[in-house]
């Protein structure tokens, strides 16, 4: 079976600037901000089956931008397949807060940044 994409992510220097106009432009809501230190989790309002997301500040030594996250049900075998076909490791398997799971990440032979998360 193929991959979902599963998540999307926006980080900017002003995460609660781009919070603001994400809502008025598309009408998400935006919640958790002060639970995840300024990063909130997006309900883009388009039901249970709708990918979710996230809206926060830029990591140290990071871009602003856009980023999806693609579920896998092995995060190092995708890593390792990343690798495998010209990629390279950017993030090793992670626990992320909450219960929500794991993620790694991994640059294309381009050098974009994909999320996997698991």
């Amino acid at each position: 079976m193929a991959a979902p994409v599963a998540f999307f992510e926006v980080t900017s220097q002003d995460s609660e600037r781009a919070q603001g106009f994400y809502g008025a432009m598309f009408g998400w809501q935006v919640s958790g901000t002060e639970e995840f230190g300024g990063y909130g989790l997006v309900d883009t309002g388009a039901g249970e089956e709708a990918i979710g997301g996230g809206i926060g500040p830029v990591e140290q030594g990071d871009s602003p931008g856009v980023r999806i996250y693609v579920r896998v049900d092995d995060l190092e075998a995708a890593l390792q397949r990343a690798e495998d076909l010209g990629g390279a490791r950017l993030v090793p398997p992670t626990d992320l807060p909450s219960g929500y799971g794991r993620f790694a990440m991994f640059a294309d032979p381009d050098g974009n940044a994909v999320g996997l998360w698991g």
